[in-house]
């Protein structure tokens, strides 16, 4: 084989790694070793896979930040507090718990990203559920996985992948952001909201949930860290108004959140670090070495070039056909990679916002047909088998077409007709 075949092959098997998990190895270590394994053969040089390393500085500071921000809200009850103040308001409504876990999951998406909901508020709301003594918590820990995409364009602090797709190029200022993504956000929140209600309305309506619960003040300790994320939400949300980038602002500002907190509160520093899932940051760096070799097989160039043509010539359908195409293949090898590749064609094909937007749309919307589909939906994949609990590929997938299918579609109209 020649040096193409073995770059796109050890892409290939990465991409399949990271997916599938075999050996229940780390997501990670897939990554890692197929940077290596690149590396190792001579397809791509050290110094260019130290590049492609370097491109995602932004990105694994904002994951530092906002992991260590999630950490210290977990670690201070402030998503139980959340969980358990949903779980009071519902009265004894099974449909009334369903629309306050939603809104509280995106709260929680918006302002501390996808992951934070996938992997924090999920373990929460499962707690909630026990102690209201719900039948069967799967309703409401499914909110968790789809909002965690479906909300995750509200604005660019909402998903890694934001940064993913717009790293190395122009970050849109929080205005353009808010007119661009504003109402396509909207409309994927309420159309996920309502099919996904439809998918599990027959269980919600057979389902109880204890009438006496009884809300617990939030402890002091929860509300410093309210107060953080409070202070670090509008840090950012400053900062992408004047056109920064965000990976900086949201290390330092999480970093003196969480290290003030603990302080005040004289928590530990080791234990908060110990349950900040460092792994993502190999896994991230490892992708953006395979992206490296990918674009030096000239497939980015390629893939720039011809949407750099279509762009011109039919700029509505363009966007549209590109938001499909790039959710179905986030389905197919993870949104991650797909959002790399798509980012670094957009960055070199120079299209217009509405295009761009539309395949951040199919970036962040679209993996929500598969369980593999996105970082957020493994990671609550996981949370999930952390509490004995299991929801195989096909019956996610079947709830995720009928849920995801019509938000995309609904979504990217939307923008395209702004």
């Amino acid at each position: 084989m020649n040096a193409l075949t073995w770059t796109w092959s050890i892409a290939g098997l990465t991409a399949l790694g990271v997916i599938t998990r075999p050996f229940a190895w780390p997501e990670a270590i897939w990554a890692v070793l197929g940077a290596l394994l690149l590396v190792g053969f001579g397809l791509i040089g050290p110094a260019d896979a130290w590049v492609g390393i370097t491109k995602g500085t932004d990105v694994y500071l904002f994951l530092i930040g906002m992991m260590l921000l999630s950490e210290l809200a977990r670690r201070e009850g402030l998503f139980d507090w959340l969980a358990m103040v949903a779980t009071t308001h519902a009265k004894g409504s099974p449909k009334r718990l369903f629309v306050l876990i939603y809104v509280v999951g995106v709260i929680v998406t918006v302002f501390l990203s996808n992951d934070a909901t996938a992997v924090v508020l999920t373990p929460a709301v499962y707690a909630a559920c026990r102690t209201a003594k719900v039948k069967d918590p799967m309703p409401y820990l499914l909110i968790c996985a789809f909002i965690a995409n479906a909300a995750s364009f509200v604005l660019p602090i909402s998903n890694p992948a934001n940064l993913v797709i717009f790293g190395g190029g122009e970050m849109p200022p929080l205005s353009r952001w808010l007119a661009t993504f504003g109402l396509p956000s909207i409309v994927s929140i309420l159309v996920t909201f309502a099919a996904l209600y439809w998918t599990q309305r027959s269980v919600i309506r057979a389902d109880s949930v204890a009438s006496n619960m009884q809300s617990a003040p939030i402890s002091s300790s929860a509300k410093l860290a309210g107060f953080a994320l409070c202070g670090t939400a509008v840090i950012l949300l400053g900062a992408s108004a004047l056109h920064m980038d965000l990976g900086l602002p949201t290390f330092i500002a999480g970093s003196l959140a969480t290290a003030t907190v603990l302080l005040i509160n004289r928590g530990s520093f080791v234990e908060t670090l110990k349950g900040v899932s460092w792994s993502v940051l190999p896994l991230v760096a490892g992708l953006f070495v395979v992206v490296e070799a990918l674009s030096q097989t000239g497939l980015i160039d390629q893939l720039a070039q011809y949407l750099s043509q279509q762009a011109s010539t039919s700029p509505t359908w363009t966007a549209a056909g590109a938001g499909a195409a790039v959710a179905l293949t986030t389905n197919l090898v993870n949104n991650l990679p797909a959002g790399l590749v798509a980012g670094s064609a957009i960055q070199l094909a120079h299209v217009s916002d509405k295009i761009a937007g539309a395949i951040l749309i199919g970036v962040d919307l679209g993996p929500n047909i598969s369980i593999t589909g996105s970082l957020a939906t493994i990671l609550w994949l996981n949370a999930l088998r952390r509490e004995g609990l299991k929801l195989g590929a096909w019956a996610f997938m079947k709830i995720g077409i009928v849920v995801t299918v019509p938000a995309l579609a609904a979504s990217l109209f939307v923008l395209v007709m702004q």
